[in-house]
C-alpha cells in the first residue's frame, strides 16, 4: 500500500495512505493530535500573506505524498468528512513519506470520490470528498468548517481568506523545505470578483460553477501547493464558511490574474447526497 503524509494545522501531523482513488481499497488514515466554523484560538503558500498560529484555522489539512512533500490542501467539514479538489487525486501514486514526529491514533478512510463530471482540461467541476471510517475528535486545534447552503451568496468584494502551506513565491524557491511545510502554515485575505470581470481577464474560461478572489491589482493569491485548501468567508462576524476550493490560476499573485475557485455552494447537494447527510 501507498502513502502520502497529511498534516492538519500545526503542530498536528497526519498520514493519510491510499493506492489510487478510482480503487476500492481502505485508506489509512494516521492522527496525531490525542460547532463549524468557528475558532478556538485568536488568529494572529499563499503569496503577500503571513504565517497563521496555530488553532486559527483549525479545519486546515495538508496533502503531503512521497519525497515531494506538501502537494495540496484540504478541509474538514465533519468528523468523517475532507473537502478537496479532484485535480490533487488525478495521479495519486505515492511512495511512504516518513513520519518524523510525535504519536498517532489510527483510523481508517473508506474511499474518496471525485464528482463525476470533473473534467481535467477545463478544472469544471473540481471537487473531490475524502471519507474516514472513524470520526476525528475536535479540540481547540481541529474544528470543522462550515459547508454553505446552496442558496447562500458570497458577494462581490466580500474579505475572505484562503489559507494554506504552498511556496511563498511563484518560482517555488521555498517549494520541499520541510520545516515550512510541517511547522506552520499562512493566510492571505483576499475579495471575492464579479465572474463577468474574471471571465474577461481568463477568455470566458471561468465556469458558473467556479469563482474568483483575489487582488486585481496583484501581490496577494493562492500559489502552487495550495490546490485543494480552502476559501472561507466570515459571515455576521460569528461563523466561517467554505466558499471556495483552490482550483487553478494563472501565474501566481499576477496583476490581473487572479485565483479561481471551485464555488462550494453549486455542490452542495451533491456534498450532501454523498455524505449522507453527515455534512
Amino acid at each position: 500500500m501507498s502513502c502520502a503524509v497529511v498534516s492538519l494545522q500545526p503542530p498536528a501531523l497526519v498520514l493519510l495512505y491510499w493506492t489510487k482513488p478510482w480503487e476500492k481499497n481502505p485508506l489509512m488514515f494516521l492522527l496525531c493530535l490525542p460547532g463549524c466554523g468557528t475558532r478556538p484560538r485568536k488568529r494572529t503558500k499563499i503569496v503577500g500573506g503571513s504565517d497563521a498560529v496555530a488553532g486559527s484555522w483549525p479545519w486546515q489539512v495538508s496533502l503531503q505524498m512521497d519525497r515531494y512533500g506538501h502537494v495540496c490542501g484540504a478541509t474538514l467539514v465533519s468528523n468523517r468528512w475532507l473537502i478537496s479538489a479532484a485535480h490533487c487525486f488525478q495521479d495519486s501514486d505515492a511512495i511512504k513519506y516518513e513520519r518524523r514526529r510525535q504519536a498517532h491514533a489510527r483510523a481508517l478512510i473508506r474511499r474518496i470520490l471525485l464528482h463525476p463530471q470533473y473534467d481535467q482540461f477545463t478544472s469544471d467541476y473540481d471537487i473531490a470528498l475524502l471519507e474516514m471510517s472513524a470520526p476525528v475528535f475536535f479540540n481547540d486545534l481541529v474544528q470543522p468548517v462550515c459547508v454553505p447552503a446552496s442558496s447562500h451568496t458570497f458577494t462581490t468584494g466580500t474579505s475572505c481568506y484562503v489559507t494554506g502551506w504552498g511556496v511563498l513565491m511563484e518560482d517555488g524557491k521555498r517549494m520541499g523545505d520541510s520545516q515550512f511545510v510541517c511547522l506552520q502554515h499562512c493566510k492571505a485575505s483576499v475579495k471575492i470578483i464579479n465572474r463577468n470581470t474574471c471571465n474577461k481577464l481568463y477568455d470566458d474560461a471561468v465556469t458558473p460553477r467556479m469563482l474568483c478572489a483575489g487582488n486585481l491589482q496583484g501581490g496577494v493569491d493562492a500559489c502552487q501547493g495550495d490546490s485543494g485548501g480552502p476559501l472561507v468567508c466570515l459571515e455576521r462576524g460569528r461563523r466561517w464558511f467554505l466558499a471556495g476550493i483552490v482550483s487553478w490560476g494563472e501565474g501566481c499573485a499576477r496583476q490581473n490574474r487572479p485565483g479561481v475557485y471551485t464555488q462550494v455552494i453549486k455542490f452542495t447537494d451533491w456534498i450532501h447526497q454523498q455524505t449522507k447527510g453527515q455534512v
